[in-house]
């Protein structure tokens, strides 16, 4: 619901930050901004994707404990308004990883610049070779790939990996993919087509629809390393994916602005 004057605020905004009304209703113009190696590319979109998984206290998490507990505060029927109390972890649900999280000086949440939040987004879909590997890693291949059919990455982009992994978020045991030994197995980005996307591509940012960049069963989480002491940011438990383009979307994340958080809940978007 919205308070009065709100909708004319939101639509202010919005064109101050590039959006403007399209010729149909349900169609607008976006102007992806992608940092300042890129230039603003006008694109359309006429729908919204919620890349965002609901958080709950049942949400598999990667320590296995709940990764939120809400309490009740106030009561409208005894107080006149309802409010809860939250403990949260930084990185459980959808969130992001900021550069500090893997770094001993990168960038904590609140100096990711807004420009690296709204970016064009590129889409991977390895889910049929996770299907058949759930160690699969995301690699240099499948960039080329994505390449060659679609041209090359966007500068200021987004790169998400979608593994099909969204789907099982109910069975905890089969996202988090635990064996009997304790190692876990679900896909990631493999570490070498991290440093090729740092060294040869503008890419702001990687998403995953798994709990973490690196695969289940890595113990050197080597493309965390890689990836966010470069001053980039991750994504992680990305939801559908499978909704969206393999190019041609926007992406859209709003990170809670906690000063000197490493990560935090995340609601994420896609510009369709």
């Amino acid at each position: 619901m919205c308070v009065p004057g709100c909708a004319q605020a939101m639509h202010a905004a919005l064109t101050r930050r590039g959006f403007v009304r399209g010729a149909a209703a349900s169609s607008f113009t976006a102007v992806a901004v992608a940092g300042p190696a890129a230039a603003a590319t006008p694109r359309q979109f006429g729908a919204v994707v919620d890349l965002t998984h609901t958080m709950s206290p049942d949400f598999p998490t990667f320590f296995g404990v709940p990764g939120i507990e809400m309490h009740k505060q106030f009561d409208f029927a005894k107080d006149g308004f309802n409010a809860n109390q939250w403990r949260i972890m930084e990185h459980a649900g959808t969130h992001m990883d900021a550069p500090v999280h893997f770094s001993a000086a990168g960038a904590a949440v609140e100096k990711i610049a807004s420009d690296t939040l709204v970016v064009p987004l590129a889409v991977v879909d390895v889910a049929a070779r996770a299907a058949r590997d759930p160690d699969y890693l995301l690699s240099r291949a499948d960039l080329a790939a994505w390449e060659e059919k679609h041209g090359r990455l966007p500068a200021g982009c987004c790169v998400a990996m979608h593994a099909g992994w969204a789907k099982y978020v109910d069975d905890a045991a089969k996202f988090v993919g635990k064996d009997a030994k304790g190692v876990m197995h679900f896909p990631g980005f493999d570490p070498a087509a991290a440093d090729w996307m740092i060294k040869e591509r503008q890419v702001a940012g990687i998403a995953v629809d798994t709990l973490s960049l690196d695969h289940g069963a890595s113990k050197d989480f080597k493309t965390h390393y890689r990836w966010l002491p470069s001053g980039r940011w991750g994504l992680e438990n990305v939801a559908n994916l499978d909704q969206v383009p393999a190019n041609g979307a926007t992406l859209v994340a709003g990170v809670a602005k906690v000063r000197g958080a490493t990560g935090g809940p995340t609601r994420i978007f896609a510009l369709v």
